[in-house]
């Protein structure tokens, strides 16, 4: 009866008007709902049609409501709600074991495919030797081209998450992921990997995502800094770790085993996905709490919430194209995906030529070469728990009143000035890694300057992903989408500048080219900060 009640019930008095105004309109044609077949009676006044209640009747519909059987217009006794802001079937009001769960998985998958982006890295010279072939560009395709993999499958995965619900396409990415690093372990040509790598990256792009929207219809704003700081982690120490392990195994064992043991990975985090992973879409859940109440009722007209009228068909067309609608109308999405964009390009760009660096400037093998990523990633964890630890406080107190907002309140620019400060150790990582390869100074001086600019990634990373989640909520898949399309794109297409680059500039002046442009962006977080209200209250995703 809980559920009947979340169908916006009327006075009782009122319900009585409405049903003995409405009833007189039914056609004999139309299938009556239960509350009619309970007992709504002629009754034996002046003719004049309308319909009296009896005692019972009367005491079913206070306790049910006036549920509507017009079927002219859906009224407001016809929308389906959350039964009160603490109603259990609202995502934000799940068990905390529930929430853990769901993005302890989310969180799982989003670190398990960025490693498999990098962990194959370190068998590229074998992977060569044996398909025969001596093209450099050809040997960083073969391992970028799985993030242009994460540059496609948002496009469609995003839209479809809006439409169907986050929990199915996880379901099916976590299975295509798996069959796709199968048919990558079996692969006897470079084409064939390339080609499986593509739609191995499409099926892991899943959890990078969709992982955000999952933790804003879970997590209050107040509470996300800390959540995502852990949701980060995958996609920014997936690829450093990946490496590491995958020099080893690959000495080991061969190329081919980093792909087994991914499967196994892989194939472990989908059964458990089934068994413990749950819904969490808000809009989807409601449609089901429509369709049940629909059942139970009888009354076709009932309509979630957050229903728009519009077909499936429609729906679809709607969600296919908004990423894009979102990324190109909105200018502060735009910015953001653009800068977070270079920043993954870099990173990307840096895990392509570690190795060769590694080994040419100081003589390492194969396996030590992987060691050279975890500068990268210690730089990362520092920066992950220190804006993690800082990111809800900041947000906590820009949101108290103030005189000059008095009515205060929480924004998602609050989430920004973590990154003003990240900003600046980008490029002043960039410089350090460049000229110490350069000079050949002691091996533990690149990689410090590599920490430092982990801490910068990790900074952009997690502050625009906490933005885009609390500035698009029941969007946020899609406005990730749009900034994961751009990001991915980069991070595949740049390393395969890097060797040209290097070549005809040095690591040196190489890498102070990368370095002047990110001085050159250091301004974006201010201006976001600045006029990002103002950008984004013009902007509506809901209208796309």
């Amino acid at each position: 009866m809980s559920d009947l009640r979340a169908v916006a019930p009327a006075a009782p008095a009122e319900a009585e008007a409405e049903a003995n105004g409405r009833s007189a309109n039914c056609s004999p044609g139309e299938h009556p709902s239960k509350l009619s077949q309970a007992g709504l009676r002629s009754g034996s006044g002046s003719g004049s049609g309308s319909l009296s209640l009896g005692d019972e009747e009367k005491q079913l519909v206070a306790q049910v409501g006036a549920i509507s059987t017009d079927p002219v217009a859906p009224l407001a006794s016809n929308i389906v709600d959350w039964d009160g802001p603490d109603d259990p079937g609202n995502p934000v009001n799940f068990s905390g074991l529930i929430k853990a769960t769901n993005v302890g998985i989310v969180s799982a998958l989003t670190f398990i495919t960025p490693l498999a982006s990098s962990m194959f890295a370190p068998g590229v010279p074998l992977l060569m030797e044996e398909f025969h072939t001596t093209s450099t560009m050809l040997g960083s395709f073969v391992v970028s081209v799985y993030v242009l993999g994460f540059a496609i499958g948002p496009l469609i995965l995003a839209p479809a998450s809006e439409l169907v619900g986050r929990a199915i396409i996880y379901h099916i990415c976590n299975i295509g992921f798996t069959v796709f690093t199968i048919a990558c372990a079996l692969s006897t040509n470079m084409g064939m990997l390339i080609a499986f790598r593509f739609f191995q990256g499409c099926f892991g792009s899943a959890p990078v995502t969709n992982g955000g929207g999952t933790i804003a219809d879970l997590i209050v704003q107040e509470k996300r800094g800390g959540v995502i700081a852990i949701y980060a982690l995958g996609p920014l120490l997936g690829p450093v770790i990946g490496p590491v392990a995958g020099g080893y195994l690959t000495a080991a064992k061969g190329w081919r085993w980093v792909f087994w043991v991914l499967t196994m990975v892989g194939g472990f985090c989908t059964i458990v996905s089934f068994l413990f992973l749950r819904e969490t879409y808000p809009t989807v859940l409601l449609k089901r709490k429509t369709q049940r109440l629909i059942e139970e009722t009888g009354n076709t007209n009932l309509r979630s919430k957050r229903d728009n009228g519009l077909s499936t068909g429609q729906l679809f067309l709607q969600a296919l194209t908004r990423p894009s609608k979102i990324l190109f109308r909105s200018p502060i999405v735009f910015v953001s995906s653009i800068y977070v964009g270079i920043v993954y390009g870099y990173q990307y760009l840096m895990f392509s030529t570690f190795t060769e660096v590694f080994e040419e400037q100081y003589r390492w093998g194969t396996q030590s070469a992987g060691l050279s990523f975890l500068g990268i990633g210690i730089g990362s964890l520092l920066g992950l728990f220190v804006i993690g630890a800082v990111s809800d406080r900041i947000l906590k107190a820009k949101s108290k009143p103030t005189p000059e907002s008095p009515s205060g309140g929480m924004k998602p620019e609050y989430r920004l000035p973590p990154l003003v400060v990240g900003a600046f150790f980008i490029p002043a990582g960039l410089f350090m890694y460049g000229w110490s390869t350069y000079y050949k100074t002691h091996w533990i001086v690149p990689v410090i300057g590599t920490a430092i600019m982990g801490i910068g990634n990790i900074a952009v990373f997690m502050c625009i992903t906490s933005y885009l989640v609390d500035a698009f909520t029941i969007y946020a898949a899609s406005a990730l989408a749009a900034n994961t399309v751009v990001r991915s794109i980069m991070g595949a297409l740049l390393p395969l500048a890097g060797p040209a680059m290097y070549d005809s500039m040095g690591l040196g002046w190489g890498n102070s080219l990368l370095g002047f442009i990110a001085v050159v962006c250091i301004p974006v977080p201010w201006a976001m900060i600045r006029y990002g209200e103002r950008m984004r209250l013009a902007f509506d995703a809901s209208k796309l």
